[in-house]
């Protein structure tokens, strides 16, 4: 039998067709994706109790499966189907962005490194590992934390990177509750890492910070970790 929601879902899904989900309010978005794992419900008002527990539509697909399912109308099914949001884009834009095979500038490292960060609700810790002439060679976590800290073994890094074959390295991290900016513990790391890869024949060229949209470079800022 047809659900006597059918005619609002397809007129919610040929409105996506026609013009996306620029104009769509975020219980809208919910609600359309909703659609996918419940098919016999009106998903309005889940889509507004979700929005109303976590605070808003990122801070949704931020949730944790378990958190998820505590609201009336999510199962274990939904709630990784939404999980998988931020995940999956993360995915897509670290595809395009993995077209760029070699760093040729702060640009060029912003947008390799960036969409690597997205969906990470934790602290975490990347090593973006170039040759000789900024072809990217890997880029692999190193480490991942709390929402607002990650420990970080310095050797673990030159290990990374020599295991690699790295010749020069960028180091990167999130602050996923914060801004983009980096404290005086951050700078006194980046010196002591640039040190310890420098006796080993590798250069640190950058420590990047990211936060939402935004990040900073320590060595765009002019902050020289290049002198202990």
């Amino acid at each position: 039998m047809p659900c006597e929601h059918d005619g609002h879902r397809k007129r919610l899904k040929a409105r996506f067709v026609k013009s996306g989900l620029d104009d769509f309010e975020p219980h809208n978005v919910l609600e359309l994706l909703l659609f996918y794992s419940i098919p016999r419900k009106d998903t309005n008002p889940i889509a507004h109790k979700l929005i109303s527990r976590f605070g808003s539509l990122s801070g949704v697909f931020d949730a944790k499966p378990e958190e998820l399912m505590k609201v009336d109308g999510i199962t274990e099914n939904t709630a990784v189907l939404i999980s998988m949001v931020p995940q999956m884009a993360r995915k897509y834009l670290e595809d395009k962005a993995d077209a760029l095979n070699a760093i040729g500038g702060f640009k060029d490292i912003g947008m390799y490194l960036m969409p690597k960060f997205v969906g990470r609700t934790v602290e975490t810790i990347m090593l973006a590992s170039l040759d000789n002439k900024n072809k990217i060679i890997s880029c692999n976590i190193i480490s991942e934390g709390e929402s607002d800290h990650a420990t970080l073994s310095k050797r673990k890094v030159m290990e990374e990177a020599m295991r690699v074959g790295a010749t020069r390295v960028i180091l990167a991290h999130n602050h996923p509750r914060g801004f983009a900016m980096p404290s005086s513990e951050d700078i006194y790391l980046t010196k002591d890492i640039y040190a310890l890869l420098s006796s080993v024949g590798i250069e640190l060229v950058d420590h990047v910070i990211f936060a939402e949209d935004d990040f900073v470079s320590l060595a765009a800022s002019g902050i020289d970790f290049r002198k202990r």
